[in-house]
């Protein structure tokens, strides 16, 4: 992965993705999960305090070893098994039908084949299965939009090759998913370019 993407991008993901706004967001999102669920993008469990009862098991994807290791105090105070399953998004050990729900939290942005991934979360996920986001993406607004699309390369030179400008609904539509709930909303702790946000459910017919 190069020294930075392996040893300096997991500690900036803990550090922006663990901002105080973030954190009733990721309640919401994981207000429903249940069951067996796979978490790609776990990183340093910043979603561990949020998993409700109802959850049975955690399967959490993580590329970065560093992450992980970040993770280990959230993963030991867990009132919920957690074991990292997998390394890649686009590539998961898993046999269809394992899952009840999926959980991404401000990962789609960055996996770089996000369609084979979609796609693999389809596969796992049994049939009526939900998939519960948070992301940031391609903005509401033409004249935001303009604006990621010309800062889209810092970005993803800077942030381990986070995308500003991906469509994240319309991608989960193209991969199959039904959008059963979104709100799309801008942040309030950053320039619009960066804090277009879409949360909800979507289902794996």
């Amino acid at each position: 992965m190069g020294f930075y993407n392996d040893r300096v991008v997991p500690r900036l993901v803990e550090l922006t993705c663990g901002m105080k706004f973030t954190q009733p967001l990721r309640k919401r999102v994981c207000a429903e999960l249940r069951g067996r669920v796979v978490e790609i993008g776990f990183g340093s469990g910043l979603n561990v305090p949020f998993y409700p009862a109802a959850v049975e098991s955690i399967s959490a994807v993580e590329p970065a070893d560093l992450g992980w290791r970040l993770a280990a105090p959230r993963v030991a105070a867990a009132t919920v098994p957690i074991e990292r399953a997998g390394l890649d998004g686009q590539s998961l050990p898993f046999a269809d039908d394992s899952f009840d729900c999926a959980l991404s939290t401000w990962t789609m942005c960055t996996i770089p084949d996000i369609a084979t991934a979609l796609a693999e979360l389809r596969r796992v996920l049994a049939p009526g299965g939900t998939l519960h986001f948070v992301e940031h993406g391609l903005a509401p607004d033409p004249k935001v939009q303009v604006w990621q699309h010309r800062f889209n390369p810092i970005q993803k030179a800077v942030a381990g090759g986070c995308h500003l400008d991906r469509d994240i609904r319309g991608l989960m539509s193209a991969a199959g998913f039904e959008i059963r709930d979104v709100d799309v909303f801008y942040g309030e702790d950053a320039p619009r370019i960066f804090a277009a946000h879409s949360l909800g459910v979507a289902v794996s017919p």
